[in-house]
């Protein structure tokens, strides 16, 4: 406790320190808010100015950044079907739907306040137990047990924003052929680059970096529902939404306890293991509670409780990322690489050692990490407060400002033009995929998760000496694999009861 006040008393001692603290807190709401770019465009932006800062403050501003950022990028997955983060995506799929049922505010109160429930509670474990856990993590999960986890992700998630579970399936089949374009992670032969379409041959150097998810969900969702609403507005079918400012009640929360707990514990789960973290937690939490519900048919069509599911899970993520990149070294994702950068511009290395030779410097990560998501529900009241009133504007003007905003994402993150491209055919091909119920966010997931699991099955190859059954000679990975199993009959099961299966009736 004495080290948490004088990390506090640190972080709040002088005006510099304060002024670097809500920099960092009201940046990344606002970059993560913001269409086409994230809170690694704004840490890509500050990375070079961490040179003439203190250590304290360096480390401090982007761990500020990291816990804003994947809770802004909610309010534009709420307000305009379009994710701020990977994290975000499951957020879509019921808080537009709130929107459009005029309950903006409420979905967006439930967002804010549950960001800060999750991300409080994993700044406490962070605090509390991160040598422990981290080298629990480390020693139990290997490539196997990140290979065997993804596909456990994938298998209970695979139906989310489908109509039917073997729409599902081919979502997530296909991102995971998207995200086989590029370079093989072993031997570095490209894949997918060159070759004939219809009889005319084709050949891209760019696309041997393969294909990069920013500019797919930019365009599944940006440029999808661009496209769909000025579809609806030529229809004469177009629902505009109402701005509303009515937060969920204490009552609602009650009653929502649970699916809160669980995605706490979603979250810190995949925070801890490098490589995963946000985005499959955000998954995973929403899957879990509609599998959990009373009334899962309810989902997709404007569920308080889709809301408060992937934003508990996905800010439970962000201290629990900390804790290997603090305790061993090991960042978890972009923007924790970033911080271990800082860690080492400063000539420090992450590491059990840390703790010994820079105390001060970590106990003030910990106390930023914990006041920055407690004052999000503050600063995210406010923000609401005034976002909300974007939805009066007409859509014919709001369309091109999210257009242009897309194409400078999209492009910014590689200058590369293809990108742009690549996100227009992914808005033709998101719009298609809604109208006839197959799943954006499914294509999303599997190429997220697709090139980390490719990745880690190919190192667990290695490492077994290409002995495949040895996935189920790991207590761990054998476990997750024999989930995923009864998970996936468990599924076929329930939509063959429910007489959902797709016939083909022969001619």
């Amino acid at each position: 406790m004495e080290q948490f006040l004088q990390g506090t008393l640190t972080l709040f001692g002088s005006g510099t320190t304060i002024s670097i603290f809500f920099l960092g807190l009201i940046g990344g709401m606002l970059f993560g808010a913001i269409p086409g770019v994230n809170m690694l465009t704004l840490g890509a932006v500050l990375l070079p100015f961490t040179a003439s800062m203190s250590a304290e403050n360096a480390i401090m501003l982007f761990s500020v950044i990291y816990c804003a950022g994947v809770f802004g990028g909610a309010i534009t997955a709420i307000l305009f079907n379009i994710p701020g983060a990977p994290e975000n995506a499951p957020t879509c799929l019921d808080g537009y739907p709130m929107t459009l049922k005029g309950q903006a505010g409420k979905a967006i109160g439930a967002a804010v306040s549950c960001s800060a429930i999750g991300g409080t509670v994993s700044a406490l474990v962070m605090m509390l137990a991160t040598g422990v856990v981290a080298s629990f993590a480390v020693r139990t999960f290997g490539p196997p047990e990140i290979f065997a986890l993804i596909v456990f992700g994938l298998t209970v998630s695979v139906s989310i924003g489908a109509k039917t579970l073997w729409k599902g399936w081919l979502s997530v089949l296909a991102g995971l052929m998207i995200a086989a374009v590029g370079t093989d992670p072993i031997g570095g032969v490209p894949r997918f680059a060159n070759g004939s379409i219809f009889g005319l041959e084709y050949h891209s150097y760019y696309l041997t970096a393969g294909i990069h998810f920013i500019p797919l969900i930019l365009g599944f969702f940006a440029v999808a529902e661009v496209l769909g609403q000025a579809i609806a507005i030529a229809k004469g079918e177009r629902q505009r939404p109402k701005a509303s400012l009515a937060f969920p009640t204490i009552a609602e929360f009650i009653a929502l306890r649970w699916t809160i707990v669980r995605s706490v514990f979603i979250g810190l789960f995949a925070g801890i293991l490098p490589g995963i973290g946000a985005t499959l937690a955000a998954f995973l939490g929403y899957s879990q509670a509609k599998q959990w519900s009373k009334h899962p048919e309810n989902f997709g069509k404007g569920e308080l409780e889709g809301v408060v599911a992937p934003e508990t899970a996905n800010n439970a993520a962000t201290g629990a990322a900390m804790i290997p990149l603090l305790a061993l070294g090991l960042p978890g994702g972009a923007l924790t690489a970033m911080i271990m950068g800082i860690f080492q511009i400063h000539g420090m290395e992450p590491g059990p050692l840390i703790f010994v030779t820079s105390g001060d410097l970590v106990w003030v990560t910990f106390a930023a990490m914990f006041w920055a998501n407690l004052l999000i529900i503050g600063l995210g009241w406010l923000q609401t407060k005034t976002v909300v009133h974007i939805l009066k504007v007409p859509f014919r003007w709001l369309a091109p400002g999210i257009l242009v905003l897309a194409i400078i994402g999209s492009y910014a993150l590689r200058n590369l033009f293809v990108d742009v491209w690549i996100m227009f055919a992914a808005g033709v091909a998101g719009y298609l995929l809604r109208s006839t119920g197959y799943s954006a966010a499914g294509v999303v997931l599997g190429v997220i998760l697709g090139g980390i699991g490719e990745s880690a099955f190919a190192k667990s190859m290695q490492l077994m000496d290409y002995r495949i059954v040895e996935f189920f000679e790991r207590p761990v990975s054998a476990l997750l694999l024999g989930a995923s199993v009864v998970m996936l009959v468990v599924s076929v099961v329930s939509e063959w009861r429910n007489g959902q299966v797709n016939r083909v009736v022969p001619e």
